[in-house]
């Protein structure tokens, strides 16, 4: 069995958050005068209080960062931590790294640790790149002739040799974070923890930093810890994950499932619902509403999963040119895969009335990530662009898939499947 390298047992954070009161409707501008005062009357009132009188301070709040979290890490394991903003990621991973105390709890850690929490961490902005290895080698551990080992690979990894004796102050925040990814990576240390930092680089560069990440996971042995709102990203480096609520561990498991709660415990504020309904007031020939049916619950879709499409086209004046489309786009606003349907004969170019299109998708094969529809309705002989929707019926797919597909697509390629099957529904209305 591994080596258990990171016991954390009963960790709880507090930190003191003070309100400043209102007066009068409007927050009062508070002078150094008034500061002193203020902190007078409190120490009064705590020497001269009655034994038996609690003073409060209702401008003061106390609040926990993380409450009661316990768990185990072993040696070579690559660990997600997920959760909303403010879930406690940041505080556990700054905890881990030393950087703050806890309140309460015991934490054993065997191995050096290294840590890229923000853009810059343990750099010197007024010195150059060459001498930031050199010093954050040494602040990891690493004597002078390790470093001097490593110090080509840093630099090719980190694509910075032509500013390598530049002060870091004058760097971009993408080359501050390829330099210090690469620092850390690279110094061979035990525990690598990574936080959202990594957002701050280009596609590329992620995808490089992903790549070495499993390397010093899978064939180095090494512990990784990271923490990313990138879903994709979670599930292509872990297989476990720690889900944090509040300051709470919500799950500790499997990565997919782990993922998989995470979205649905977003649906009741931010997670889409995969539906759209026209404005009331619409006219003429338009799409009265549209619903992507998800595989798992309403705005979440398993990978590879059938999937199926619907719109209600709502007519008024049929003709036997009227076409329909739409595409699946991908958060970068670049279009997947494209459908089309357009037949003279269909019901809706015969007479008015609601009817309901279907698109069945036997076996979806979009990539982990989140995803809206675009959609034409146009009469051909025309070229007349009836409505043009964009961004609508918004879901997630998830539970990445590391087998090979039957094909596979790129980000900006688009795909004209042949395997969606059409359905013209008869008239609702």
């Amino acid at each position: 069995m591994s080596e258990t390298v990171i016991r954390v047992e009963n960790l709880s954070k507090k930190y003191i958050i003070s309100h400043q009161q209102e007066n009068s409707g409007r927050f009062r501008y508070k002078a150094l005068r008034d500061v002193i005062t203020d902190g007078t009357k409190y120490v009064t009132q705590k020497l001269f209080k009655p034994a038996d009188k609690k003073i409060t301070n209702p401008s003061i709040e106390e609040f926990w960062a993380l409450n009661d979290v316990s768990f185990e890490i072993k040696q070579g394991e690559a660990i997600g931590v997920i959760g909303r903003n403010g879930a406690g990621k940041s505080t556990l991973l700054k905890i881990l790294s030393r950087i703050t105390e806890p309140s309460r709890g015991r934490i054993t850690i065997q191995g050096r640790v290294a840590s890229l929490l923000e853009v810059g961490t343990g750099f010197h902005p007024e010195l150059t790149g060459r001498e930031n290895i050199y010093l954050n080698g040494s602040v990891l551990g690493m004597s002078r002739v390790e470093i001097k080992q490593k110090f080509d690979e840093i630099v090719a990894f980190a694509e910075v040799e032509k500013f390598l004796d530049t002060p870091v102050k004058r760097y971009s925040s993408g080359m501050y974070v390829r330099l210090a990814f690469s620092v850390a990576a690279h110094l061979e240390p035990e525990i690598l923890i990574v936080d959202e930092v990594l957002a701050v680089g280009d596609s590329a560069f992620q995808k490089k930093c992903l790549g070495k990440m499993d390397d010093v996971a899978t064939k180095e042995g090494r512990t990784v810890l990271f923490v990313s709102h990138s879903m994709a990203a979670i599930a292509q480096l872990t297989k476990r994950c720690i889900l944090l609520s509040k300051g709470n561990i919500q799950f500790d498991g499997s990565t997919n499932k782990a993922v998989q709660l995470y979205l649905v415990g977003q649906k009741d504020d931010s997670l889409p619902q995969a539906y759209y309904q026209a404005p009331a007031n619409k006219t003429g020939n338009y799409i009265a509403w549209a619903r992507v049916h998800t595989s798992e619950t309403e705005g979440i879709h398993c990978w590879g999963e059938p999937i199926t499409v619907e719109f209600a086209l709502h007519i008024t004046q049929p003709h036997e040119s009227l076409r329909f489309s739409f595409q699946i786009v991908n958060s970068l606003q670049q279009p997947i895969c494209i459908f089309w349907f357009f037949e003279s004969n269909a019901a809706f170019c015969q007479k008015p009335g609601t009817f309901i299109l279907r698109c069945e998708i036997p076996k979806s094969r979009l990539y982990m990530g989140s995803y809206t529809l675009t959609t034409w309705f146009s009469e051909r002989r025309s070229e007349t662009l009836l409505e043009n929707l964009r961004e609508i019926c918004p879901f997630e797919v998830t539970m990445h898939k590391f087998e090979r597909p039957e094909y596979e697509w790129q980000p900006n390629e688009c795909i004209y499947l042949e395997d969606a099957v059409w359905q013209s529904v008869e008239q609702i209305s």
